[in-house]
């Protein structure tokens, strides 16, 4: 039985502004996002992983989300790494470039997490973060071609 890829019509989007966090020291999800959430007086709660397929592996990045009382928009974090990894079949190739580990952004291993807002004037300042747990906040822009703009505009 043949698989049938489909794919989002992305003719007429604009392209996507992301946030990318790093952190200043490795802090489990559930500490750092208590922080966050004291700081900002809102509640991010983890919500359906993007799961990313590839062929020998599928992948979990989680997210957290949380909606900007003041703005009205939804706030998204998404793990860069992946976090789990679940093998479908055995790898046969000797040098197979997929491994049990996946980032989505693979040229940026540094960044721990993506910073998606819905709001079309993208402010990532609303958010505060904890200074001595994060460093500034870089903007990325995502190409509507890109793979990663189909797989965050799916989890939509």
């Amino acid at each position: 039985m043949k698989s049938l890829k489909l794919f989002l019509d992305t003719a007429d989007e604009d392209d996507l502004t992301l946030g990318l966090i790093r952190l200043a020291k490795e802090i489990p999800d559930y500490e750092l996002f208590y922080h966050i959430n004291r700081i900002n007086d809102s509640e991010f709660k983890r919500i359906a992983d993007i799961v990313k397929i590839g062929t020998y592996y599928d992948y979990y990045h989680p997210r957290f989300e949380a909606y900007h009382k003041e703005t009205k928009a939804c706030i998204q974090f998404i793990a860069n790494k992946s976090v789990q990894s679940k093998q479908k079949q055995e790898v046969t190739e000797l040098f197979a470039d997929e491994e049990n580990v996946n980032y989505l952004l693979p040229n940026d291993k540094d960044v721990d997490y993506l910073l998606k807002s819905s709001d079309s004037f993208v402010d990532f300042s609303v958010i505060l973060l904890p200074e001595s747990l994060m460093f500034q906040t870089q903007e990325y822009e995502l190409s509507s071609q890109d793979e990663l703009f189909q797989l965050i505009q799916y989890y939509e």
